[in-house]
């Protein structure tokens, strides 16, 4: 546990301090840079003033506020962002980062966690071991994390209890067995009063170890990145003048010397190292952790995003794998939906094709899900736009772990850490016919697309599409309409209308709606399909100029009036439940290519409307 250095040894350790809410972390962190005499005169006066405004330590100076830095950090009392500070002892230099406790920042404390090698997690001697601290504890270990040091906080507030200590040290050590951690580490303290902080106190004879910064000091978290299979990141090309291309990135792990030959990860195209270049001159070699620009010896197409590799050590390269993901906002998780995905430089579109199973952070137990919320935890199977590299993240965190991004909000949604690649359909691929799309259009004279009719129940999308329907078949065009009810019947008849139901719903139908393209009809599209995220997956499947967007704007208050199917008056008497409109969601379009205002209009005007933009667009009609 621990491993004597060298006097003078000034290793960095990064450790984030992570727990529930008021378990004292800022606190802990405040009397670190206080014991280690690293808090200027000025700075500790004007801690000092505002601890009478802010503090909640009396009269006494309260050493939280060294790090809850902001406004409304300070006001509450509560630790909001991330805060990172830098300390040292005459044995190691410390990167520490405070995390959140509340459970609605817990994206932050996931951050905090994933530049961490060891987790100080807090847990107030009063309350035992919460929620929160297991939700810690988890994404702690998700996230690599395999030396823990259970700090037991205010035990001066339950009379440095050692039956108290050694209750939440047992409770602790039960839960967290099954999380894989190399090392925990019970340590019973007082922030506040500075007890087996930076030295053993005498409050507590009864407890025999370290203090907290005795461990810190001797704690061997080292990983050897140097000795696994090399990793190349390509972060940007470097291509100054003609003369030279290089490649730009930090080395994720392994070792690299010119002349050594690589591939490139997704390709498999090799080639050799012909320098490695520096700001400092070229280096005889690099390993893990050094930034470097690398040139070869051939010509090879290297972007930004690729991998290099050893040819013995290709990582795999998958479109579908499975991973562990956390869920961080406040909007749901909805299998089918597509998400951009960043893993390493790559972006690229993403959806959760299912979700195997929840975690409950208190029993650790496996549970069913259909959606994931927001802090919960869930392992996944996913899908991404392309084939990408990737390790399973306990083997390298730099090449196994990715994050998805709301294609609207663009906020983080989720953090995920992989599992295993899915080897899904390895003997199938594209096939090409020589009747395609193009020869499909020209015999029909018609130009494949999608028009895409959505509005509220009752707006009069279907019956505006007959009408186009009748005067396209009239005008000789190809043709065929997908409509919300008849699907039902058949294709999508196993699907309610949950959110994620209906995501999947338009997943389907949009496939469908791809291959009648490709055959070369217009398809006539009728949905409420009420999220914008779908609409747009639908969109994308599609080439360009393919999908017409067709918002059939009719006020709710109309469509309750017509009520052509008594469906309102149904889901107004508790008849019906997720009624767009009603107790669901309808997001309308944001910039269809055609806004119908049906309130004031007959169907037939809108129809010949739709009719003009389709002539604008040469299809005759």
């Amino acid at each position: 546990m621990m491993t004597p250095r060298a006097p003078g040894s000034r290793e960095l350790l990064r450790f984030l301090t992570c727990g529930s809410v008021d378990d004292g972390k800022s606190t802990l962190i405040g009397r670190l840079l206080f014991d280690s005499q690293l808090i200027f005169e000025d700075t500790l006066a004007a801690i000092t003033r505002d601890s009478r405004k802010h503090g909640t330590t009396g009269e006494e100076v309260d050493l939280a506020l060294l790090v809850d830095g902001l406004e409304a950090e300070r006001q509450q009392g509560i630790t909001i962002d991330v805060a990172y500070r830098f300390f040292a002892t005459p044995r190691r230099s410390f990167i520490v980062a405070d995390t959140p406790g509340h459970e609605q920042y817990t994206r932050n404390m996931a951050t905090g966690a994933s530049g961490a090698s060891l987790a100080v997690i807090l847990i107030d001697a009063r309350k035992g071991v919460l929620t929160q601290t297991r939700r810690h504890s988890y994404i702690c270990s998700l996230l690599g994390i395999r030396d823990i040091v259970v700090a037991v906080n205010k035990i001066d507030l339950v009379n440095f209890s050692e039956d108290t200590f050694d209750r939440i040290v047992g409770d602790y050590v039960t839960f967290a067995a099954g999380l894989g951690f190399r090392s925990v580490v019970p340590i019973p303290l007082s922030a506040r009063y500075g007890d087996n902080v930076a030295a053993r106190s005498g409050n507590t004879p009864w407890y025999h170890g370290p203090s907290l910064i005795e461990h810190l000091e001797g704690v061997d978290v080292t990983q050897d990145l140097a000795s696994r299979p090399f990793r190349f990141p390509v972060q940007w090309v470097n291509r100054p003048d003609a003369d030279f291309r290089g490649f730009a990135g930090t080395i994720a792990s392994g070792r690299i010397a010119p002349g050594d030959q690589v591939v490139v990860a997704a390709s498999g195209k090799a080639t050799r190292i012909a320098r490695i270049v520096t700001a400092d001159g070229d280096l005889a070699a690099a390993e893990a952790g050094q930034a470097v620009t690398l040139t070869l010896t051939d010509e090879v197409d290297v972007a930004r995003g690729d991998i290099l590799v050893r040819p013995a050590e290709r990582p795999p390269v998958a479109d579908q794998f499975a991973a562990h993901l956390l869920w961080m906002d406040e909007e749901p998780m909805l299998p089918g939906r597509s998400y951009m995905m960043r893993i390493g430089n790559i972006w690229t579109p993403c959806s959760v094709t299912s979700i195997r199973h929840r975690v409950d952070v208190n029993t650790l137990e496996e549970h069913a899900a259909r959606r994931l919320a927001l802090n919960e935890i869930g392992f996944c199977n996913f899908s991404a736009g392309q084939a990408v590299p990737l390790d399973p993240y306990a083997e390298n965190r730099a090449t196994g772990a990715f994050i998805l991004v709301d294609r609207f909000t663009n906020r983080t949604a989720g953090a995920g850490m992989v599992a295993f690649p899915l080897r899904r359909a390895t003997n199938i691929h594209q096939e090409r016919f020589t009747v395609d799309k193009a020869a499909r259009a020209a015999l029909s004279g018609n130009a494949p697309m999608v028009l895409w009719f959505t509005g509220l129940s009752g707006s009069g999308k279907s019956t505006i599409a007959n009408i186009v329907e009748q005067a396209l078949h009239r005008a000789g065009r190809q043709t065929y309409t997908l409509d919300g009810d008849n699907v039902r019947h058949g294709l999508c008849r196993d699907l309610g209308f949950t959110a994620e139901d209906r995501v999947e719903n338009i997943r389907r139908v949009g496939e469908v709606a791809k291959l009648m393209v490709d055959a070369g009809l217009v398809v006539l599209c009728s949905f409420i399909s009420p999220f914008r995220a779908e609409r747009r997956m639908v969109r994308e499947m599609l080439a360009e100029g393919e999908f017409l967007e067709i918002f059939v704007d009719t006020p709710i208050e109309a469509c309750m009036a017509r009520d052509p199917k008594g469906l309102y008056a149904k889901a107004r008497a508790g008849q019906i439940r997720n009624f767009t409109g009603i107790d669901s969601p309808y997001e309308p379009p944001e910039a269809p290519e055609l806004l119908l205002r049906t309130a004031d209009r007959s169907p037939e005007a809108c129809a010949e409307e739709v009719l003009a933009a389709l002539r604008a667009r040469g299809v005759q009609c």
